[in-house]
């Protein structure tokens, strides 16, 4: 299967013929029954959050790799949630861009739609995306280290570093997957289950490197999907990818979605 490269660049995309770039593709998603979609930090970063790793990573001399590991929790949580709660701070101050919006629509739009992010910022779900599946975790929520429950909180400041359990006093860690640590067992076999079940599988945002979330699209594509990526750079996945455009999710998605509506009306009318 060989991808089809699709370049939209700021000026092609203004001068684009949308029926023509698009129109194929939109005939593929509004037969799907049931769509599936991986995002990645691309997304994020076009809200203005950092990826928090190499410079943008960078914090009072520290690294990202030397912050988000349990060793490092375990040894001075109180550094570890000072660093988190200037990331909570950072991402509070940012707001979904219309690529999110576009995707929280969607939830409508075909019978079944899932949304697998590898983000923990929770941009999705403030843009009114419903059934999201967070491989990552979330930085919004807390886990207790004694318990494992988990308990949602959305203080910026923090009202307490380190924060601790309501119930039993032990630490809450940051309910995210940090180096070293494997992917929750059940959401990652419900992310492959459902993306060997659906139609239609967008990679959107991602490098398509970090794995097992990078697999993903491939598991859909063997299954029989048609899949769609888009993202500014070629990733390992352009080879594979059904369609590969060549652009940012919030530039690209509105347009897709309006000839997406144009066509529906259409064949309504």
């Amino acid at each position: 299967m060989g991808g089809i490269p699709v370049s939209l660049g700021p000026e092609v995309t203004r001068k684009m013929d949308v029926q023509s770039e698009v129109g194929p593709v939109c005939d593929i998603i509004l037969a799907a029954k049931n769509v599936c979609l991986l995002t990645g930090a691309g997304i994020s970063a076009e809200s203005g959050i950092p990826t928090f790793r190499g410079e943008e990573g960078l914090w009072k001399t520290y690294r990202a790799e030397q912050l988000a590991t349990f060793q490092a929790f375990i040894q001075d949580p109180k550094l570890v949630w000072e660093w988190y709660d200037w990331r909570r701070g950072i991402i509070a101050s940012k707001e979904p861009n219309a690529g999110h919006k576009v995707l929280a629509e969607w939830e409508e739009l075909f019978p079944h739609f899932t949304l697998i992010t590898q983000n923990i910022d929770g941009l999705h779900q403030r843009a009114g995306s419903k059934n999201v599946i967070e491989l990552h975790g979330n930085i919004w929520k807390h886990r207790c280290i004694d318990e494992t429950t988990i308990t949602e909180n959305h203080d910026v400041p923090l009202k307490e570093i380190p924060p601790r359990c309501d119930k039993c006093g032990a630490l809450l860690r940051p309910h995210v997957v940090w180096f070293g640590e494997s992917l929750d067992g059940s959401i990652l076999h419900k992310s492959f289950q459902l993306s060997s079940g659906c139609d239609v599988m967008f990679s959107i945002g991602t490098s398509a490197v970090v794995q097992p979330a990078a697999s993903l699209p491939l598991s859909a594509a063997e299954a029989g999907a048609k899949v769609i990526e888009i993202n500014p750079d070629p990733t390992p996945l352009t080879g594979s990818a059904d369609f590969s455009f060549r652009a940012k999710s919030g530039e690209f998605l509105p347009i897709l979605d309006k000839e997406l509506k144009r066509q529906t009306k259409q064949k309504k009318g």
